[in-house]
């Protein structure tokens, strides 16, 4: 059985950081992409970060240079430090995963296959 976990967020001001852990079992694989992606009130979900198996990573342009993904094989966590947040970061963020038979990137991990999480909310005021 798959289960993804999230754990971190809450509400900070803006240029502050948080960091999201998310505890990943039952998935694994050579092909495997996992990352995170959010949701704002009202919009559609925007892929943040992905990281493949092989460790090669990917960023939203929106975040590029703030945020960091990262895994932690022995331990199967993934995380993503947040650095430098905008109130324009606020949503819930979701830890997801799914295989790929091309790049990994963030718009991969909205897809409807993807495995996902329960979701964390992250506040960012100004």
């Amino acid at each position: 059985q798959v289960q993804l976990v999230e754990s971190g967020g809450g509400s900070v001001q803006a240029g502050k950081s948080l960091r999201l852990d998310c505890a990943v079992s039952g998935i694994s694989g050579p092909s495997l992409c996992m990352g995170w992606f959010r949701q704002g009130p009202g919009k559609e979900g925007e892929g943040v970060a992905a990281i493949a198996a092989a460790g090669t990573t990917s960023y939203a342009d929106s975040v590029e240079g703030r945020f960091t993904i990262a895994k932690d094989n022995a331990k199967n966590t993934l995380s993503l430090q947040m650095n430098s947040l905008r109130p324009e970061d606020t949503a819930m963020y979701y830890c997801a995963a799914l295989f790929v038979g091309s790049a990994c990137l963030p718009s991969s991990l909205v897809a409807q296959m993807a495995f996902r999480g329960q979701g964390t909310q992250v506040t960012v005021s100004s």
